[in-house]
């Protein structure tokens, strides 16, 4: 792409500077949130979250009353519209079949679909998978991204002058806005990989339109490979990841902005495009390739057949001495569940015979090694008030490695999946008539006095 000159590059020396007063200037003493009984993250000390709406589309457990009134950890659970995750990943796989749709279709409508309603569905989201005449070339080709996740929010905020009544906000519109986004981000999403392939890394343009017979998982598969060739199991394992990844309650930080954007009465492309910036950060969405990075960074470090070694390095990696040097180690531990995901561990169990398929039972042990001693390191480290095990980041990457998938696409493929529960959310906020969310925050700055400019030191 042709560069153009850039009008920051003169003052970023003195921005450099003026940055370290910006951020002297906002750093908040950390006894003031125990003496505000300020609950940071919106949540306690124990990881409980703060209450602050009500939901039927799901529900997470991590903690069950014992037998003496006391609230304990669990084992996870995670129920899609009061049924539990596990039955419905078993239903579809034992009747060796696509998912999400039928997933979707729950989440939205609070019921499974019976055959003829998830046929009408699957072929309704069929035809809404087509981007208006010339979108390709005048939004995606014309302005490359190296990241997808901008691609998709820079997508779908143009989406909105290609609709006729994009600010209305009746259930019906919003359902059919939001159906034709659940069909379209697959394409955008690799669409907008081929392009960056092309422009920033001299690849082949490789567009493939999808056949409208397809699986969601499926034509995604098909558009990202150049032959648009992929086998059974392939698209299966995807269609169980975007199951997975399809919702987690109204308190995840992208679901929670979806309620908090959509209960300021804006329209569905702007709540969307909010959602899409929050699961782009490493601490949501981008945690899975945070976790291929790192895990490629301690296999270059350490002796991965000796405990002791990966031991030191992961307490390394805890003292921001190596990896990013941000002190996480990523794909483990969860805002809410202590003992187990559930989710992480319906894709282990898919994990394994994939890893010997494809000769990979090395890496699915290593792993393996790294799920068991990363929690002991941290726990012996760190204040821990709940239990540390491994969440889904930690394995859904190495599945979309095995899958052949770049890692430019693992969020966009959390993305695609989510986008079901953004809009199941989205529609429950409007439903309700809720009010505008506005959470408190305490001032704890010291007055002081107007000092006129000329007296000003």
């Amino acid at each position: 792409m042709p560069k153009t000159e850039n009008p920051k590059k003169g003052i970023q020396k003195r921005v450099k500077e003026l940055s370290v007063v910006a951020k002297k200037s906002t750093i908040i003493k950390e006894e003031y949130y125990e003496q505000h009984d300020c609950k940071r993250g919106l949540r306690d000390i124990n990881g409980k979250g703060v209450l602050v709406g009500l939901t039927e589309i799901s529900e997470i457990i991590a903690s069950k009353t014992d037998e003496n009134g006391n609230r304990v950890p669990c084992h996870g659970e995670l129920y899609y519209r009061g049924i539990l995750l596990d039955d419905i990943v078993r239903g579809f796989v034992k009747e060796k079949r696509f998912g999400f749709e039928e997933t979707t279709y729950l989440l939205l409508f609070g019921k499974l679909p019976n055959e003829k309603e998830l046929k009408e569905f699957t072929e309704m989201l069929a035809t809404l998978r087509i981007l208006p005449s010339g979108f390709l070339r005048d939004v995606i080709m014309k302005r490359p991204s190296v990241d997808m996740m901008n691609v998709l929010q820079r997508s779908v905020l143009t989406l909105y002058a290609y609709d006729d009544n994009p600010d209305d906000i009746a259930i019906d519109n919003v359902l059919l806005q939001c159906l034709d986004l659940i069909a379209k981000f697959p394409m955008l999403s690799v669409y907008g990989y081929h392009v960056f392939k092309h422009y920033y890394e001299d690849g082949s343009l490789i567009i493939h339109k999808p056949d409208p017979s397809m699986s969601i998982a499926e034509a995604f598969l098909h558009m990202l490979r150049a032959d648009g060739n992929y086998t059974a199991l392939e698209a299966k394992l995807l269609d169980l990841c975007m199951v997975l990844h399809a919702e987690h309650g109204g308190g995840n930080n992208s679901t929670f902005t979806d309620h908090v954007v959509t209960s300021s009465g804006t329209d569905t492309y702007s709540a969307i495009a909010a959602s899409l910036g929050s699961l782009k950060g490493p601490r949501h969405g981008g945690a899975n390739v945070k976790v291929i990075r790192m895990m490629q960074n301690i296999k270059e470090n350490v002796n991965i057949y000796n405990d002791d070694s990966i031991r030191k390095y992961l307490n390394d990696i805890l003292d921001k001495k190596a990896f990013d040097k941000s002190g996480l180690i990523y794909g483990m531990g969860h805002a809410v569940y202590s003992i187990s995901d559930p989710r992480a561990k319906i894709l282990k169990s898919f994990i394994k015979p994939l890893a010997i398929e494809k000769g990979l039972e090395e890496e699915y042990k290593f792993y393996s090694k790294i799920e068991k001693i990363a929690p002991e390191v941290i726990s012996d480290r760190r204040r821990i008030y709940k239990g540390v095990s491994a969440n889904i980041d930690f394995y859904s990457g190495l599945i979309y490695s095995m899958l052949g998938i770049p890692t430019e696409l693992f969020t966009p493929i959390f993305a695609m999946s989510r986008m079901s529960g953004w809009a199941a959310h989205r529609i429950e906020e409007l439903s309700n008539n809720g009010k505008i969310i506005r959470p408190a925050y305490d001032a704890v700055a010291a007055h002081q006095p107007y000092v006129k400019l000329t007296e000003r030191k």
